[in-house]
């Protein structure tokens, strides 16, 4: 009989191995691998993700990693752009391939275009033009455009942006630095070719290690495909098993940390985009199905949000005017004091790092509204 976790003994796994319990000391680097990647689909979120969780991160630590090839911008898991070392791009592209191919013919905006066409041809011709020079997409698209005449580039760029694996390379995604991506394929841009023989059950394991005790349905949200059922059969007699409150089985790592449910849990600002509340197909182990359909939009953005005690009770945004910058707090319900001071506190050092140079900063908390 396998033992059972209460959903409050999985968040403070989940705070645990995502650096939120106590801020890490651990360097940009090494947390981009604890953490199993960063969710990277705007610039900023991962400079955000490792402030919250490392002691005296600075922007450079993250931008210089970037800007020595050191960790890349790529489009990973969930069909997101996801920011991780390249062992680990090359490693995790072709096993969440599959996600890419559904998505050439299964986008209506795009297939009306390019049922006809020879996928694999766009994907050879991107290649090559993108070994000749970086290009953005509006670049590419008029490259590719000469070679399939009335097609609309868009479309077009859709399909090399699903076949082959593109990094978004510098300065996308430097703290600072403005402009629209540009791309190179990891052969051009690394050096090396995703790996021919990639294994599924390594890349599950690091899932555990960053997010778990974890499910197969909360692995394959994380990754964005299906299947992974028979990864962790495979790799059952090396892995504990336990039972979440509702009788769904749960996978870790045998050695993996598990702390006490009643460890206490600091009050955080957690980022915009900020992993742990997009890496569970049962989320209500870090936020509540109500509060969910509040910080997600409908049209895909993730709002920065508070931690209180574990688990996300409300959201925050910087607003900037002039020479100013604000933090508004935003508790979906009552906050104990200590809490509220020490989430004002953080955002103030918040607005000191990402707003040196503003000439005043304040912080606001306002009474959320659900409806």
């Amino acid at each position: 009989m396998s033992d059972t976790l209460s959903r409050r003994a999985l968040n403070r796994a989940m705070l645990d191995r995502q650096l939120l319990l106590r801020r890490s000391k651990m360097t940009a680097l090494e947390a981009v691998e604890q953490l199993a990647g960063l969710q990277a689909q705007a610039p900023n979120p991962p400079y955000f993700a490792l402030w919250t969780r490392l002691h005296g991160f600075r922007q450079e630590d993250l931008a210089n990693l970037l800007l020595d090839k050191r960790v890349v911008r790529i489009a990973l898991m969930r069909g997101t752009v996801h920011l991780v070392k390249p062992a680990d791009a090359l490693a995790w592209r072709p096993i969440v391939q599959p996600l890419y191919d559904r998505s050439v013919t299964g986008n209506t905006q795009f297939s009306p275009d390019i049922k006809d066409l020879d996928h694999q041809e766009i994907a050879r011709t991107a290649r090559k033009l993108l070994g000749e020079r970086p290009l953005s997409s509006a670049g590419l698209g008029a490259e590719l455009a000469k070679h399939w005449e009335g097609v609309a580039p868009s479309s077009l760029v859709h399909v090399a942006r699903a076949l082959l694996p593109l990094v978004q390379i510098p300065p996308r995604g430097v703290w600072g630095k403005a402009g629209q991506p540009t791309y190179q394929t990891t052969g051009d841009w690394l050096g090396a070719e995703p790996d021919a023989t990639p294994s599924p059950e390594a890349m599950f394991r690091r899932y555990l290690a960053a997010f778990g005790p974890a499910s197969v349905q909360d692995a394959q949200a994380w990754a964005g495909i299906t299947k992974l059922g028979d990864v962790a059969e495979r790799l059952r007699p090396e892995l504990r098993t336990f039972r979440d409150e509702n009788g769904r089985e749960l996978f870790d790592l045998e050695d993996a940390p598990r702390p006490d449910p009643d460890t206490p849990a600091p009050a955080r600002l957690l980022g915009p985009f900020d992993q742990t509340v997009l890496s569970y197909a049962d989320r209500t182990r870090v936020i509540s199905d109500e509060y969910r359909k509040v910080v997600i939009t409908q049209n895909g953005l993730v709002k920065g949000t508070i931690l209180v005690g574990g688990f996300v009770k409300g959201f925050w945004e910087i607003k900037t005017a002039k020479k100013a910058a604000s933090v508004v707090i935003t508790p979906f319900e009552r906050v104990p004091k200590r809490d509220l001071d020490a989430l004002e506190s953080s955002a103030h050092r918040l607005l000191t790092w990402a707003h040196p140079k503003a000439e005043s900063h304040s912080v606001e908390i306002v009474a959320g509204n659900l409806d």
